[in-house]
């Protein structure tokens, strides 16, 4: 998504090794949102105190409270996405805007490469053991 570069600061984490659907439900909770309340919002997940709505990959979680239905709580991809967001505030900084006065308008979580690799089993066989990797975008925009 391309935005006015004067207006905006974007960040992005290549091949980080959390899980692509986590990935994808967070950036969906996110998005839209002040910095100051993303950034609140996800040091929340991160503590467990509060969970991320799973809308699509959901199947067989609980239900949390509040106003959701199934939810979990995603701490490894939460910690990865704020240091991305803190990574779009400094950038906006070093740009001469005032990260209180933004928003997120765009979050891409893509799915990376696999990191392919074998684990031992009985009888000298093996089986799979990959690593997905994901790709994360935040695109910053100032509040008109």
């Amino acid at each position: 998504m391309e935005l006015d570069p004067k207006v905006s600061s974007k960040s992005m984490g290549s091949e980080l090794h959390i899980s692509p659907k986590k990935s994808r439900e967070l950036g969906r909770a996110i998005k839209g949102m002040r910095t100051t309340a993303a950034k609140r919002y996800l040091e929340e997940v991160v503590i467990m105190k509060q969970a991320v709505p799973f809308k699509r990959h959901g199947d067989g979680s609980g239900h949390r409270k509040g106003p959701m239905a199934n939810g979990r709580y995603p701490v490894k991809v939460a910690e990865a996405f704020l240091k991305i967001l803190e990574n779009a505030n400094s950038n906006a900084e070093y740009k001469g805007l005032d990260p209180e006065n933004m928003y997120i308008a765009h979050v891409s979580a893509k799915r990376g490469r696999v990191i392919h690799g074998m684990r031992p089993r009985a009888r000298g066989r093996g089986s799979p053991s990959n690593t997905e990797t994901v790709s994360v975008e935040i695109i910053l925009n100032e509040v008109l």
